[in-house]
């Protein structure tokens, strides 16, 4: 089957995009792949403007139900192959194969897990992985900060503002971070206990998060382990961009793996926006509602790119008919 657009993800950016390319009446297939992106599992979302508290999931899911009611079409699969003969996108979602004049690659960038056991169990129930959608609800609560970088400790900082007590779990010998931010944190005194050479062994609970069991490189062999009691645990240890498709494509990467794209969202392979998390357009700072933003610009970008450049795929189809 053929489209104007194909749009590769199915969170925040690629439903954006889906919605306002539809305003333009575009022809448009959404591959859905694991629905909703990382924003279906972060639990409680209360910075979405216009709503005070909203899960992530039944937000995703406001926005696919309304692209659905404008008539964006979805397949459920994950995208394995995109190639491309003359401008015209094929995209392989397993053994079905469709065409596109335009592709969005709003595939996101996953934060870093742990691979613990239960650590999947429990996300949104005690284990997270953004501190701006989900601090807010430790309020007078003990919560612990998984990381050792600049973001975990923005994240401690940010988490003062409603955590009693913060534990910053580090691997390494040391945080490192910026000064700037690195001082605002040690202005916090006992607020905030920073754990060095300390990781997780285990994350213990069955419906919510009831403990964390710790090591330290002072633990002996066959020495018992020391139990943390929080009520909350972030996860901050930095994102995993996918490179499936710019290799395939040939699109360029930014230095961290990330797709470069210029304030409209194109790539340097004509005909291919990239949006969300998939981009570093905005550095380290990856939102719900920048990602909705980029999605919405990539769609514009896509409209006026088919507008100029016309049917790629109907001269592909004739031209491959003749052979």
């Amino acid at each position: 089957m053929k489209y104007d657009l194909i749009i590769i993800g199915s969170g925040a950016a690629g439903l954006s995009a889906a919605i306002y390319a539809k305003r333009y009446k575009m022809e448009i297939l959404v591959v859905q792949g694991e629905f909703g992106g990382e924003t279906a599992t972060a639990g409680k979302i209360e910075n979405w403007p216009g709503t005070k508290s909203i899960d992530g999931l039944e937000l995703m899911q406001e926005m696919r139900e309304q692209a659905k009611g404008d008539g964006v079409t979805f397949e459920k699969g994950k995208a394995e192959k995109i190639t491309s003969d003359g401008n015209c996108f094929v995209v392989t979602v397993g053994e079905k194969e469709f065409q596109g004049n335009t592709v969005i690659l709003a595939i996101g960038s996953q934060r870093r897990h742990l691979g613990l056991p239960n650590e999947k169990e429990l996300t949104g129930k005690g284990v997270h992985y953004c501190v701006t959608c989900d601090g807010p609800v430790y309020n007078g609560k003990k919560v612990a900060m998984i990381g050792g970088g600049d973001s975990s400790v923005k994240g401690v900082n940010f988490l003062a503002e409603y955590a009693e007590k913060i534990y910053l779990i580090v691997r390494g010998k040391e945080v490192l971070a910026e000064p700037v931010n690195l001082e605002k944190m040690k202005k916090l005194g006992d607020k905030v206990e920073v754990l060095l050479e300390h990781e997780i062994k285990e994350i213990v609970g069955e419906k919510f998060l009831e403990k964390l069991v710790l090591s330290s490189s002072n633990h002996k062999p066959g020495e018992e382990l020391d139990d943390l009691v929080v009520d909350g645990m972030f996860v901050e240890i930095g994102f995993d961009p996918d490179r499936t498709f710019a290799e395939q494509l040939g699109i360029e990467l930014d230095e961290q793996g990330y797709m470069k794209v210029d304030n409209f969202m194109k790539t340097n392979v004509p005909g291919v926006f990239a949006a969300g998390d998939a981009t570093s357009h905005f550095g380290r700072f990856k939102q719900d509602i920048t990602a909705s933003a980029l999605g919405a610009v990539a769609a514009t970008s896509s409209y006026e790119y088919y507008q100029t450049k016309g049917d790629f795929c109907e001269l592909h189809g004739k031209v491959s008919d003749t052979k």
